[in-house]
Formats: structure tokens, sequence, C-alpha cells
């Protein structure tokens, strides 16, 4: 793993929360554990982690409200939401994906580290480099951006990149910029 992550662990039960704080500890990340949603709401805001792993059903607030209250925050509403059920219902899964959870799965259906090895995954595919063609809207593209026509960097000449990164999978947005990947690197 590149970087130590941020989780932020939300559930009641403090025995599958203890659990899964030890498994990610274990590999690298940063734990902070929260017992439901509110409490969840309130450490997300206070330390805006990399990613938010949540129960379903839990008192005060749930996680469907935990994720529609992340996403009415400015700072907290690009923070990646896996979500986990106890119970398997169908309906759960298919409102998880509705209100923009990015992995869901059911408890028992796979093991505690094939959740840490989905959750590093959102990190490893979430940003995507596109060298640039002359192809479709190109040149205007380089028109509106002032780039050279050549697609080439200023400053060391090598091809331009577009760096596209995941903010809603479910709606197919991204955030985008165009780099060098040369100068980049420096």
């Amino acid at each position: 793993m590149k970087k130590d992550y941020k989780i932020l662990i939300v559930d009641d039960d403090a025995e599958a929360r203890s659990l899964y704080v030890e498994i990610f500890k274990s590999e690298g990340f940063e734990v902070t554990e929260a017992v439901d949603g509110i409490d969840g709401m309130d450490k997300a805001t206070a330390s805006i982690p990399d990613v938010i792993f949540t129960g379903i059903i839990m008192p005060r607030m749930d996680g469907f409200g935990l994720k529609e209250a992340l996403a009415k925050n400015v700072a907290t509403s690009n923070i990646p939401v896996v979500m986990s059920s106890h119970m398997g219902r169908e309906e759960d899964r298919k409102k998880a994906m509705e209100v923009g959870v990015r992995d869901f799965f059911v408890v028992g259906m796979i093991t505690p580290r094939e959740v840490v090895s989905r959750i590093l995954d959102l990190f490893s595919a979430e940003k995507y480099r596109l060298y640039i063609s002359t192809k479709g809207d190109v040149s205007r593209l380089v028109r509106d951006l002032r780039l050279k026509g050549d697609f080439s960097c200023v400053v060391c000449g090598d091809e331009l990149a577009l760096d596209l990164k995941i903010t809603n999978i479910e709606k197919w947005e991204f955030t985008g910029k165009i780099i060098c990947p040369r100068c980049e690197a420096k």
C-alpha cells in the first residue's frame, strides 16, 4: 500500500467493529470507530477519512441516513462509502446503489480480508490516465484550453494526458485535469 489510508468504521455491533478495526490496522490503515450514523457523521466531518465502512441497521441514524447526510455536506460528499448488510436483502443492495454507495456486500458472504481487498481496489481503480489524440472534440478542447496543437507539454515537449478520477460511479461523474506525466513526476 503506497499511503496510509484513513478509514472510518461505523457499526453498533462492538464485536464486528472490533474485528474490522484489527484487520484494517494490520493492513496499515489509520482507523477511527463510530457506534452509529450520528457518531459517524461527527467523526467524518472532524477527520475526513479516505473511506467509510458502515453497516445499515443502527440506532439514532442508520447507514442510509449516514450516506445521505455525508452527501449533503461539502466536506464529506466525495468520501467513498462501503456498506455491509447482515440481512442480505436485495432491496438494501438496490437502495445502497441508488444513494451512491461505492460497494455493498453481505456479511458472511465474503471474508474480512476480502473486504479489505475490495476497499483497497477503490483507491487503485478510481483514477485513469488517457493520452490525448486528435480524434473527436479534442481540437476544440485544445483551442479552448489554449494548448499547443500537437498535444505536447510546453515545458518538456512530451505528450499530454488527461487524468480522470471517479467522483460518482453511479452517475458516471468524473473530475479531470490535463497533465504532463513527465513534469508531474518531477
